[in-house]
């Protein structure tokens, strides 16, 4: 039996009617979607955290037109499958599919063969090779990903590739270090400050005019601070009022005594010149 060692971009869309039965070896469907390892470092899972959450709250906390995984299993051959030789992005998005649906993996052949649109890779010294290397191959001949992007840890180095006649372009850093992603409509760039109780260079998602994309729970902070420093404003101005009611009180008390003290002056005055007038009669 002939064995499809790569199910290619060519045959997305088929049917299996389409498809020369004997030719084909079914994908398994008990894949797994983990080996335990864990992550290399507390920068790695910030990031990863950071860039996904983002980008989903962006959408406005949606998922229905697109997929975001995250240090997830990518299944894309059956050679793959029976070596266990390749684990999958740190973060990819496929864009206009159906992202809620529930899966513990991706699998090319169940997503009628569609490959990531987006990679990011985060470089650590035991992958740099690998993922500068084999892995930008991979995506560039069989995956034909429309763009790759690495980072290295605290952002220390960002890099970009453009697919482009099939083959990578280097996309080009501007001043500030930043590379844009034309599929995911962002900047990507480095932001220094703490996240998690840790303060690294964190690799996040900015806008077209260069506003930095908020996490919900960045947002939420924001609003809550935007809502505090408006209360505080709100106290602020009724705390002036309250001054300046008590300003034009104290001005009319003044003038009040004032008057008294005019009134009383003239009563006097008044006094003394009707006891004037008595001495002055015969």
């Amino acid at each position: 039996m002939t064995e499809i060692q790569t199910i290619a971009p060519s045959m997305a869309g088929l049917t299996l009617d389409e498809m020369e039965w004997q030719d084909i070896e079914l994908p398994p469907t008990d894949l797994p979607d983990g080996d335990g390892d864990k992550m290399e470092s507390p920068w790695h899972v910030g990031t990863i955290s950071l860039v996904v959450s983002s980008y989903v709250a962006a959408h406005g906390g949606r998922r229905d037109d697109y997929f975001i995984g995250a240090n997830m299993f990518l299944y894309y051959s059956m050679d793959q499958v029976r070596h266990r030789d390749f684990k999958g992005p740190d973060i990819f998005v496929v864009k206009d599919v159906d992202g809620t649906r529930k899966r513990n993996y991706w699998a090319i052949w169940e997503e009628q063969g569609r490959y990531p649109d987006v990679i990011i890779e985060l470089l650590s010294p035991s992958t740099e090779s690998y993922d500068l290397g084999e892995k930008k191959d991979l995506y560039e001949r069989t995956f034909r990903t429309a763009e790759y992007f690495c980072a290295a840890p605290d952002v220390s180095r960002l890099f970009g590739w453009r697919l482009k006649d099939h083959r990578y372009v280097s996309i080009p850093s501007d001043g500030r270090g930043w590379v844009w992603s034309q599929e995911l409509g962002f900047w990507l760039g480095g932001w220094r400050g703490v996240f998690w109780g840790l303060e690294h260079t964190w690799l996040r998602l900015y806008t077209q005019d260069g506003a930095m994309v908020l996490t919900p729970d960045e947002a939420g902070r924001q609003r809550a601070e935007a809502e505090r420093q408006r209360a505080e404003a709100e106290r602020q101005r009724a705390e002036t009022e309250r001054q300046r009611a008590e300003a034009e009180r104290q001005r009319a008390d003044v003038a009040e005594q004032q008057l008294t003290a005019e009134q009383q002056r003239i009563a006097r005055l008044e006094a003394e010149l009707a006891r004037l007038r008595g001495e002055s009669l015969p």
